[in-house]
């Protein structure tokens, strides 16, 4: 077993076994294990600060026959190639098949005609009752309507969609491209970061492993809606601000004093008055989160949970690097630069997302309510404001009591409190083909089933659950600041629904915080393999307990395959992956 799991315990730097006298190897065949205070060399402010990635255990290298130089080297190398493998896949699973079933699927009615309406018009437009029919049957050459539509999301989820219908074509495959490929790529992005949050490859790439294999991401990595957009974004958000804290935590290491023996030391005043600089990452996270609020509102509260995680995060940099008055020294250094590059960058990002519309005619057949100000919205306090910025703030206005006003009914709606334990998914398509007919087998007997159900994998979820509560143990009792992430990320993403249970609401919205749930379920799966420095049995058995557990994940997600991709089976198959009466 390799180092390379061990990445749940915060400690590192831990001796090689070999190092070990020969009485204590012989001992640890009966569990003895070296103590705590002999098994390391104490560790200076640097280490604190960014600490190391896990090496390779010798003892692995040796018996596989390969040198230890080259082994580094491989391991150096695996940050970038099992993320990669692990992506392969991921997008094989994705693209396969993609235009499959070659009809306009759930919301897709809405988001896929809005896109080409915006990417060919700049504003979304009025379609006709029997417009997905023409667009399947015509190709996608169909004449673009020129009424404007009220439509109640910001346009960049739109655009994004509208990307792949320009370089495809207007139909099922263009306009599911788009979310395919941010689905696949948002895998190497959990694969990267897991790795720099655990200092894990292993780790970094069993989450994103873990995601590929969701039955909800993957559905929703084949669907042209908004939500996959928007998770993307928000992890790439997450991504940058993982990297700004590294380098700045380096620079502020850099930043101390060393002492006679080569030690960095923390010192109280280069702790509480080093600048450290612009941090490039952290707007490139404030862009991210203005594209992420550009496509749904709710990255709004993205943006305020992550902004206060990385005050944080400042704070505790601080604090290591030994400033007495952590609080105030990053009040005083880093939260004004802070501010300026998340939140106003998400704003003007923002704004620039409605170019189109702002740049539409202004004489009634520009985009939805575009020339307000200068009809209906005349007079008033604000008239010193550019037109533009008035209307689409009285835009915005109506949209948000759209919002919180929405309360119709719906089949599929679901309850937030149901949405770990799966409790209610959505069923984006189904059709009865008769026997012989659509893939359904001749000697079927009875009409078959032909489903796309956003489920999530079963195991992988009711597993997070167990895992959400580790999380949340080791951040509040053992103040691991990687747990403390991962349940940001989670509660982002899901506690801002409860303020709206009474809206029409969907279960297809966790997509949002789905990957840090696997990040937590990795976290569990390296806690029950255990740190490096448990004896050989407690290691090989949490390795075999944590790899029939995945493996077990896996089979979960292949046994619910066809009711991921509308594969027509027997109606009994299909009653029998019914596990859950609220599932029909």
């Amino acid at each position: 077993m390799t180092s390379t799991a061990s990445s749940t315990d915060t400690r590192q730097g831990q001796a090689p076994h070999e190092q070990r006298p020969s009485w204590q190897q012989r001992l640890r065949r009966f569990g003895y294990q070296q103590p705590a205070s002999d098994a390391r060399e104490p560790r200076d402010v640097r280490d604190r600060l960014v600490p190391p990635y896990t090496e390779p255990s010798p003892r692995l290298w040796a018996a596989l026959g390969i040198p230890y130089t080259r082994a580094v080297r491989l391991v150096r190398w695996s940050g970038w190639i099992g993320p990669l493998l692990v992506t392969l896949l991921a997008g094989a699973l994705r693209f396969w098949n993609l235009g499959n079933p070659k009809a306009v699927i759930f919301d897709e009615t809405y988001y896929a005609k809005d896109a080409w309406a915006l990417v060919h018009r700049g504003f979304e437009v009025n379609w006709d009752k029997n417009a997905n029919d023409l667009v399947l049957s015509s190709g996608g050459h169909v004449t673009i309507p020129t009424d404007a539509a009220y439509v109640v999301h910001p346009p960049v989820g739109k655009y994004v969609i509208g990307l792949g219908e320009l370089l495809f074509g207007f139909d099922p495959f263009g306009w599911r491209f788009m979310t395919a490929l941010l689905g696949t790529l948002s895998v190497l992005l959990l694969c990267r970061i897991g790795r720099r949050l655990f200092r894990s490859t292993f780790l970094g790439c069993l989450a994103g492993a873990l995601m590929a294999v969701d039955g909800l991401h993957f559905v929703m990595s084949r669907t042209a809606l908004l939500d996959g957009v928007l998770m993307f974004f928000v992890l790439a958000a997450f991504g940058c601000l993982l990297i700004d804290r590294d380098r700045a935590r380096a620079r502020l290491a850099a930043a101390l004093p060393v002492d006679a023996d080569g030690r960095v030391r923390p010192d109280r005043h280069t702790a509480e008055t080093a600048r450290l600089g612009w941090r490039p990452w952290r707007w490139g996270a404030g862009l991210m989160l203005g594209l992420a609020i550009g496509t749904k509102w709710n990255g709004l509260y993205i943006l305020a949970a992550f902004c206060l995680m990385a005050v944080l995060w400042d704070v505790g940099s601080r604090k290591v690097a030994g400033a007495r008055h952590p609080y105030a020294a990053v009040l005083r250094r880093d939260t004004g630069l802070a501010f300026l590059a998340t939140v106003p960058v998400a704003i003007v990002t923002y704004l620039l997302s409605w170019a189109g519309w702002i740049l539409s005619a202004t004489d009634g057949s520009g985009g939805y309510f575009r020339n307000w100000a200068a009809t209906s919205g005349k007079g008033g306090s604000w008239t010193f404001l550019p037109d533009w910025l008035r209307s689409l703030w009285h835009y915005e206005h109506q949209v948000y009591e759209f919002h919180v006003g929405l309360s119709s009914p719906h089949t599929y709606q679901s309850n937030p409190w149901s949405w770990l334990v799966l409790g209610r998914p959505v069923s984006y398509f189904y059709e009865s083909p008769a026997p012989g007919r659509d893939g359904c087998p001749a000697d079927a007997g009875e009409k078959c089933a032909r489903e796309v159900l956003a489920l999530g994998t079963p195991l992988l979820w009711w597993v997070a659950c167990l895992a959400v509560l580790y999380v949340l143990w080791r951040w509040l009792l053992r103040r691991d600041w990687r747990a403390g992430a991962i349940a940001c990320g989670i509660a982002a993403g899901y506690l801002p629904w409860f303020m709206y249970q009474e809206r029409t609401i969907f279960f297809f919205y966790a997509i949002v915080f789905l990957p840090f749930l696997c990040l937590a379920v990795a976290m569990l799966l390296g806690a029950i393999i255990g740190p490096p420095r448990s004896s050989d049995t407690r290691r090989v058995v949490g390795a075999t307990g944590a790899g029939v557990l995945v493996l077990l994940i896996a089979w979960n997600f292949i046994y619910f395959w066809p009711l991921y991709t509308g594969q027509a089976i027997p109606i009994d198959d299909w009653r029998s992956r019914m596990w859950l009466d609220t599932w029909v």
